[in-house]
């Protein structure tokens, strides 16, 4: 549902750019499509909203406290500011809907994409793959449950975390902004309300910035670029994109992306199938607003004891 849902973000719609043409994406199929995933989107947030009414109303205090250890969560959290609206803001159910869809869209595709990624570059150089498994199953010890605290030591694993996003950022061209004046760059005049779009891909490929740009070097990140993040700071490596426009759930993602890599790392020995080396992976990635693999990863998973 949620792969259609971004899918159809990102299809070309001719209503979009010649209206009076509109009937076109009715004759193609496109509003048909349009139609079913909203219809599904709709009826599965209707069931998780009305679920955790049922249970929002058993509450004793009818509290909306998202950490008091009651089960309760950010959908609670957000029937509450429905039920009390003495703090000013006013929500109805189709904003509650949104809030969750944007949730559930934005925090779903784009990080499993990631790790998606990672596994890619792993597989098809499996001395890295050697390297950073010694390092994760080191600081583990035995452990088969990887915590936070574990992390902050996987200096190398958390590198090929970011050597995976400069390569592969889940959304190449970012979320489109809008100048607010006008303004010249590099002899160019760019009029206030144009759209501008980034392309972080070819920024983080840029060979005036990265040595051997388009290869994948996860230890660039513990020598030369040690220094450089993904908060916005450094402008040749931005896959969250910066200022204002970046993105909110930045170190939730970060922190979600690592405790996985790390545990699968942990738990498993993984291989192609027989016959099938690293370079014979199809890197080809499929259109779309997120930039997934073109071609299904069949991989071989083996429980390291």
């Amino acid at each position: 549902m949620i792969r259609e849902f971004t899918t159809l973000l990102g299809v070309f719609s001719v209503r979009d750019f010649i209206p009076w043409l509109g009937w076109v994406d009715y004759v193609s199929g496109l509003d048909t499509r349009v139609e079913k995933n909203f219809r599904e989107i709709d009826c599965f947030l209707d069931r998780v909203i009305e679920d955790h009414m049922i249970q929002f109303q058993r509450t004793k205090d009818g509290g909306c406290g998202a950490t008091d250890g009651d089960g309760q969560d950010f959908v609670y959290f957000l029937l509450g500011i429905e039920k009390d609206d003495s703090g000013g803001i006013i929500l109805e159910r189709d904003h509650i809907k949104a809030i969750i869809l944007d949730m559930f869209a934005a925090g779903t595709d784009t990080t499993y994409t990631v790790i998606e990624w990672a596994m890619v570059e792993l597989l098809r150089h499996p001395e890295i793959m050697k390297e950073v498994q010694d390092e994760v199953r080191k600081i583990a010890k035995g452990k088969t449950n990887i915590t936070e605290d574990d992390l902050e030591q996987m200096h190398y694993m958390k590198s090929v975390i970011k050597e995976s996003l400069r390569l592969h950022p889940p959304i190449p061209l970012l979320v489109p902004r809008e100048s607010l004046e006008d303004v010249k760059i590099q002899g160019y005049d760019i009029p206030a309300k144009t759209t501008v779009i980034i392309n972080a891909l070819a920024i983080g490929r840029d060979p005036n910035y990265w040595e051997e740009a388009e290869q994948f070097q996860p230890k660039r990140f513990l020598n030369a670029a040690r220094n450089v993040d993904f908060k916005g700071h450094d402008f040749q490596f931005i896959p969250f994109g910066a200022g204002r426009r970046g993105c909110p759930g930045t170190q939730f993602a970060i922190s979600v992306n690592e405790l996985a890599l790390a545990n699968i790392l942990n738990n498993f020995d993984w291989a192609l199938l027989d016959g099938v080396s690293g370079k014979d992976l199809d890197m080809t990635e499929c259109s779309g607003i997120t930039a997934h693999l073109k071609s299904s990863l069949l991989v071989i998973p083996t429980p390291h004891y």
